[in-house]
Order: C-alpha cells, then sequence, then structure tokens
C-alpha cells in the first residue's frame, strides 16, 4: 500500500516562480542545509583519506559507518521535511502489513500552509545533495571490486544502498509513484527519439 499527496508545492531543483525566489531568496534553515551534506560529505572524505592518514581498517570503518548513519536519519527526518517538505516513511499496521508512506508538505505541514513553497536555494541544495553523493558510492563500489580491495567492499555498499534508499523515497514523494516515475521515463525516452528524428531529417 502506498500513499501519495500531491507534491506540487516542492519544486524538483527549485522550479519556482521567479517573483517568489526574490522574495524569499534567503535561506532558513542553515542549520538543516549544513547538516544536510555535512555527515555525507565527511564520510566521503574519511573513505578516500583513511589509508594515507590511518592504517586502522577498524576505526575508519566505524567512523565511516556512523557518518552514514548520521546522515541517513538527518536526511530522512529532518532537512528532507524541513528543506522541501517530503517524507516517507515505513507502517506497520494492526494486521501486520506492512505499508510505505510517501508525503508532501500540503498534509505533513499543515501549520506551514502559509509558507507551502520552498524556497529555490534549499531546494538546489537538497536535490543536489541528494543526487550526486551516491554517485560517488556508486563508483567505490566498483573501484573496490575492480582493485580486489575486497575488505572495504561491504562499507561502500553499506554507504550506497543508505544513500540510494533516501534518494528513492524522496524521488517518490516528489512524482507520485511507480506509474508517474514509467511515465516520466516513457516521456523523456519519446522527447529524445523525437529530437533525433527531426535531426536526421534536417540533415537530409
Amino acid at each position: 500500500f502506498l500513499r501519495f499527496q500531491d507534491s506540487q508545492d516542492s519544486p524538483l531543483f527549485g522550479e519556482e516562480d521567479d517573483n517568489f525566489q526574490l522574495k524569499r531568496s534567503k535561506v532558513r534553515y542553515p542549520m538543516a542545509s549544513f547538516f544536510h551534506l555535512f555527515f555525507r560529505t565527511c564520510a566521503i572524505v574519511v573513505y578516500l583519506l583513511c589509508e594515507t592518514f590511518s592504517g586502522r581498517f577498524i576505526a575508519s570503518m566505524v567512523s565511516i559507518i556512523l557518518l552514514l548513519s548520521c546522515d541517513f536519519w538527518t536526511v530522512k527526518n529532518v532537512s528532507g521535511r524541513l528543506l522541501v517538505g517530503l517524507r516517507w516513511w515505513n507502517q506497520v499496521d494492526e494486521d501486520g502489513r506492512s505499508r510505505w508512506m510517501f508525503e508532501s508538505r500540503k498534509d505533513v505541514f499543515s501549520f506551514e500552509q502559509s509558507n507551502n513553497t520552498t524556497p529555490s536555494a534549499e531546494s538546489r541544495l537538497f536535490w543536489l545533495g541528494l543526487i550526486i553523493c551516491p554517485i560517488f558510492w556508486v563508483i567505490f563500489v566498483f573501484s573496490a571490486l575492480f582493485s580486489l580491495n575486497i575488505k572495504w567492499l561491504p562499507v561502500v555498499i553499506m554507504g550506497l544502498v543508505l544513500q540510494w534508499a533516501n534518494l528513492y523515497g524522496y524521488v517518490r514523494c516528489k512524482v507520485g509513484g511507480k506509474s508517474n516515475l514509467r511515465n516520466m521515463a516513457k516521456s523523456y525516452l519519446s522527447g529524445q527519439i523525437f529530437k533525433q528524428a527531426m535531426k536526421g531529417t534536417d540533415a537530409s
């Protein structure tokens, strides 16, 4: 069972009216914006530099896992709600059924009805941090595999899974569900095919 709310009030990558950007360009939640990037960036930096500055694998591994866990909790429970007005979670009913819930600001933040649009700076920061950082962990996974650095493989896989989970959850909140994701993918592919066809026609 999936629950979706209208996500038009939480713009992806700050798609907003120009007049509103001028009025609300100031960052409302500087601490949430800072910690949205702090833990995930620190985890990447520690992974890249741990073998250079420290030969203790266990200490480095524990530090990275703690940073990844703090990042997952912060993004899922704090920065997502404050910066873009989205949240997702799993709920177990009395009959034991597990339900994934995806909501947007309109219902989750009823106390902010007068401010139900996200400033573009915070929205861009949220989505860019959410998308770019998992790419690093994809690279780390392939690097660990190709270099046969097996001892780091569980750590990088954990980093990829935790950050991918938040990315997937918030994208589902934004677009509304699997059907919308498929429709977006089809629209994008159709548009690319149409552009290529038009280029071919112009060339001939």
